[in-house]
């Protein structure tokens, strides 16, 4: 990670430590960088620069992306505006449709204030540390100035919805079965997907119920969505649908609700997932890529099944970086980035949505059942707002106390302390036989944490 780029973009408050200024020397970079590329082709015949740009409703998405705009043209970029899309929309047409990169504005789970500036390259894959290493160095001035770009040289702003329109096309084309019969409902989370899943499901013939798709600028993530799958949870159980689809701001994370009421996490969804695929002979070398956040229970599943599986660090950069490398074609994270490498190379929360109802509809089985065959083990996880992330997770009484713990569990369970790659944030995690358990031991880290003041 750099200075200004974590695990998923250039991260921060809206014009506190992410600024206008900020997204300008972003723009002002790319538009440079990949100009110096850019080459004539049947689809891009004057051979400009191309960069594709997508946002979320938050309100300041708009003030970075005419910021980002400004940057790009000024460079001598062509900017095409996907207006509120998905983060994935943004990966697929930059892939499909020969574009020098994608910028999504977005700070995905986080809270409206908060927002984000995720680099996409031209394979639709996140941006390679290489390239970020640049852009902080101009960011900090150790570079030299960047050119304008003048006269006809300088670029244009061209409306792109056609785009956001293709992947919905895309979406819809994925799916092997009609969904008509089936009642589904979607939170949206007041986020990108309000613009786009539930035409996806419309076209597929579900009865789609719809709540918290009225984005205002300021709701988005608020009390909804797959960080808060309570209440699509309830919903679910309310109103008798047979699943709910929960997505996040950027619509790249997706958590299921089985016809109970109860949460289908992307631990489960990997399970449901790899073990169709497996028996229909398309996971490829048999094998599903995880994160170290995974559940004991998960493993326990793929062992009986027969399904191998890797660990990585955690972020869904990484998850598809092992993919990648190794072939691998089913990979994700527990909070619900899920990777399907053979559709898309990032996570795409209405994809998942497809392919677990495409398990559902092929074997005819409701989700709760399908779910059924893993027992998850207690897991607690806690997030402790730090001065410095790295010396609290550093700090040596904090590492004793882990190893206290450590070995008070044995085989029996595990703790995991992470730093957040977006947030100044420790997250402690603790898996046990009881959620009881689990607490104490979580608690007994973060009193530590306290008495050595590392605590805001």
């Amino acid at each position: 990670m750099g200075k200004y780029f974590g695990t998923d973009g250039f991260r921060g408050e809206a014009n506190v430590n992410l600024t206008v200024e900020h997204a300008y020397k972003v723009g002002r970079f790319l538009g440079w960088y990949y100009g110096q590329q850019a080459k004539a082709s049947e689809t891009n015949p004057d051979g400009r620069c191309r960069i594709v740009i997508g946002k979320d409703t938050r309100r300041s998405s708009y003030m970075f992306e005419y910021s980002l705009v400004a940057g790009l043209t000024a460079s001598g970029a062509d900017a095409y505006l996907l207006h509120v899309t998905t983060t994935p929309s943004v990966s697929y047409v930059v892939r499909t449709e020969d574009f020098d990169c994608g910028i999504m504005i977005s700070a995905s789970h986080n809270p409206y204030y908060d927002n984000g500036i995720k680099v996409i390259n031209g394979r639709g894959e996140k941006l390679e540390e290489s390239v970020i290493e640049e852009i902080e160095k101009y960011l900090d001035g150790v570079t030299g100035e960047i050119p304008y770009a003048v006269r006809d040289h300088i670029g244009r702003t061209v409306d792109y919805a056609a785009g956001r329109n293709r992947y919905i096309g895309y979406l819809i084309s994925i799916a092997t079965r009609s969904f008509k019969g089936k009642k589904v409902a979607l939170d949206c989370s007041n986020g990108s997907a309000s613009a786009i899943a539930k035409n996806v499901f419309d076209a597929l013939g579900a009865e789609t119920h719809v709540i918290n798709n009225a984005p205002n600028g300021l709701n988005i993530n608020t009390d909804c969505g797959s960080t808060h799958i309570g209440v699509l949870c309830q919903y679910v159980k309310d109103t008798g649908c047979d699943v709910g689809f929960a997505y996040d701001g950027d619509a790249d994370r997706c958590i299921a609700v089985d016809e109970n009421g109860n949460e289908i996490n992307g631990d489960l969804i990997l399970y449901i997932c790899g073990k169709y695929m497996k028996e229909n002979g398309t996971l490829f070398n048999n094998t599903v890529v995880t994160t170290v956040m995974s559940n004991f229970g998960l493993y326990k599943a793929f062992d009986r099944e027969g399904i191998s599986y890797e660990k990585t660090a955690v972020g869904d950069k990484y998850v598809y970086e092992n993919m990648s490398q190794f072939g691998n074609c089913l990979g994700g994270e527990q909070s619900g980035h899920i990777i399907f490498s053979k559709h898309a190379t990032t996570g795409d929360g209405i994809l998942t949505s497809l392919k677990v109802m495409e398990v559902m509809l092929e074997k005819k089985e409701s989700l709760a059942k399908l779910a059924s065959e893993v027992e998850i083990y207690p897991q607690v996880l806690k997030n402790v707002r730090v001065h410095d992330k790295q010396i609290a997770q550093d700090d040596p009484a904090v590492q004793a106390e882990v190893a206290k713990v450590t070995e008070a569990l044995g085989n029996n369970g595990r703790i995991l302390l992470r730093q957040s790659g977006t947030e100044p944030v420790v997250r402690v995690m603790v898996e046990a036989s009881t959620k009881e358990m689990c607490e104490s031991y979580v608690d007994q880290v973060i009193e530590v944490m306290k008495a050595q003041g590392h605590v805001l």
